[in-house]
């Protein structure tokens, strides 16, 4: 089934129907009960264990409502739960579960203040709305994307951010917005570009790259021109002014007003649509070019609300992202040990940011959404990346389960025709292993999630990877390396016991605890022996680097418990602002409990696969 191109108001609501409805409320009401059981915030109350699976109840906080389901807890408190046996009963009557009433009716055991409550249920809503969405239109099979080129991935994508819960939210879009810019759902679109002043306006480059050649390789002489005819015709002097590319939503919804007098003075002039059709990507603010894939990846401004942030790229934070992706790329491309590994950045080449002086001079917060309302980040296209007979895959696919309840990863593995073992133990090899080399041998962290990291692939089998989004979200863990000043902001200093989060968090507790579901539920592949491929690419890593002992003994990847990281909870305590300090996510972090590590019993137990 295709979805309508010219929506109507019935049109936009024509996805929901009641079994999709009950369809995907009950794979999210599984997600909430899987994810708030994990970081403590639920604790189901086990009745009786049977072949394997403990049948638990979940009594809610309104007398006479209780939630029944099973479920088998795996490696890192993982709650894999039976979706077919989720069950709610209000007074010992059967009744269909949903999402939006669990969070109402254990809204103080989950702790949801009044304040957070309303746009927390609307963001549950848009992601329910959204799966629904993909659900009747995304027919795509597990099969057919596991051959599939790059963009048809990217689309293809149902469940978002593993973790969170309300994660689909992207409010400020309305129905009509959804069709075109979610990246599930739009047609290639083009983007405004308007003219900012240089008074008012940054440009920053990586060192040989001048706003003149990126400008003139983004447009194209003919669009160039154009443009600069636009200013030339106005009576302004087209050297006054940088260009940037502008989403249609944020022109029409939040600078054509708030912009107002800008425009009215000419200091912002608006030049009209590109000729370059694009893709949004899973972030929703960057675009992929479809016209010319070789051109950079686009990531501009959009003050929409989404999984705890309102997704502006701020003027003063962008400038600085060219000069660390140049400092963190050179160090990349010099390692001869991440070269043989196939590990590369995709290097934030270049950056224009918009400094609204009203909004400046009153809120002092960088942080602050309305000092981030016009800027654009330009990143290079993975496609350069590549190699005759490769391919590209974001590393979300692994987790991907089609509308039909089919995983894509058996079906990659299958198409390789690698075991399982030895497909994962090359993924590993690519993914894991340049991790480890980078936080160990140079005290760098990256956040290595699913739609951070895009896998290269050759003959449907890992042969390396991409890291994207370094000016965000690098961290430099030692003081002591030598950065220069405009770098300097990216060191981040984290208490020793704390350490070892930047690898676990990220890796094993985001991303491998939900693999490990895939495998077991999916692939019949024990999880047992996923973590000792894990424990075998950890100790051949320390095994090849015996002179980093003093660090592996300090930041202990086998400690036998690990503290939980927790992100719902975070999420919770404020979805409109989730961390305060930009550069130092862990001074917002909350944390409950610990987890037992896999690891420990793998430790110093190298087997060959």
């Amino acid at each position: 089934m295709q979805p309508p191109i010219n929506v109507s108001p019935e049109q936009a609501a024509a996805h929901l129907q009641p079994e999709v409805w009950q369809q995907v409320n009950r794979l999210h009401l599984r997600k909430i009960l899987c994810e708030f059981a994990h970081e403590l915030i639920i604790h189901p109350q086990l009745q009786y264990s049977e072949n394997g699976w403990g049948y638990y109840k979940l009594p809610a906080d309104i007398p006479g409502i209780e939630y029944r389901f099973r479920a088998r807890i795996l490696s890192l408190d993982h709650w894999y739960i039976d979706t077919a046996s989720i069950e709610k009963y209000v007074n010992n009557v059967s009744v269909t579960p949903e999402s939006i009433p669990f969070i109402i009716e254990l809204r103080e055991t989950i702790g949801i203040s009044e304040t957070v409550m309303p746009v927390y249920l609307e963001e549950i809503n848009s992601t329910l709305c959204g799966s629904a969405y993909m659900h009747t239109y995304n027919k795509r099979t597990a099969r057919e994307l596991a051959v599939a080129g790059y963009q048809v991935i990217e689309q293809a994508m149902m469940a978002g951010h593993p973790c969170f819960v309300a994660n689909n939210g992207r409010i400020g879009f309305d129905a009509t917005d959804y069709r075109q810019y979610a990246p599930e759902a739009a047609d290639p679109f083009a983007l405004i570009w308007v003219a900012a002043h240089r008074s008012r306006t940054g440009y920053a480059g990586v060192t040989a790259l001048s706003y003149e050649q990126l400008i003139q390789e983004e447009l194209g002489d003919d669009t160039l021109a154009a443009f600069n005819g636009i200013l030339e015709n106005m009576g302004l002097l087209p050297a006054d002014y940088y260009f940037i590319p502008i989403h249609p939503w944020q022109w029409c919804n939040k600078l054509a007003q708030l912009f107002a007098e800008d425009i009215s003075e000419r200091k912002l002039v608006f030049l009209g649509y590109g000729q370059d059709q694009y893709l949004p990507q899973q972030s929703i603010r960057t675009f992929y070019n479809v016209t010319s894939p070789g051109r950079r990846y686009t990531k501009t401004s959009l003050s929409i609300l989404n999984m705890g942030f309102m997704r502006g790229l701020h003027a003063s934070f962008v400038l600085t992202a060219p000069a660390i992706s140049e400092w963190v790329n050179a160090i990349i491309e010099n390692d001869i040990y991440l070269r043989r590994k196939g590990f590369v950045l995709l290097q934030e080449v270049a950056a224009v940011g918009y400094t609204n002086p009203h909004y400046a001079s009153i809120i002092k917060d960088d942080n602050s959404s309305y000092n981030g309302m016009l800027s654009a980040l330009w990143r290079e296209s993975p496609k350069n990346r590549l190699k005759p007979g490769q391919r590209l895959m974001t590393m979300a696919a692994l987790l991907h389960v089609d509308s039909y309840g089919n995983a894509l990863l058996p079906e990659l593995i299958k198409v390789s025709g690698l075991s399982t073992e030895a497909w994962l133990q090359r993924y590993l090899d690519v993914y894991l292993s340049p991790l480890l080399h980078c936080y160990y041998y140079h005290d760098m962290r990256f956040m290595p999630h699913g739609e951070n990291l895009i896998l290269i692939l050759e003959d449907h089998i890992p042969v390396g990877a991409i890291m994207k989004d370094i000016g965000e979200e690098i961290a430099v863990l030692n003081k002591n390396i030598p950065m220069p000043d405009n770098v300097k902001q990216i060191y981040m200093h984290v208490a020793e016991e704390l350490r070892i989060l930047s690898i676990f968090t990220q890796a094993f507790d985001c991303f491998f605890r939900f693999l490990q579901q895939i495998l077991v539920e999916h692939a019949g592949f024990a999880e047992e022996a996923f973590w000792q491929l894990v424990a075998n690419c950890i100790l051949a890593y320390q095994q090849q680097h015996p002179e980093l002992q003093d660090k592996f003994n300090r930041i202990n990847l086998f400690a036998p418990e690990i503290t939980k990281t927790c992100l719902n909870r975070l999420q919770i305590r404020n979805n409109r602002k989730m961390v305060d300090h930009m550069y130092n996510p862990f001074k917002s972090q909350q944390f409950a409990g610990t987890l037992k590590n896999p690891m420990t019993k793998h430790q110093q137990q190298l087997t060959l696969v």
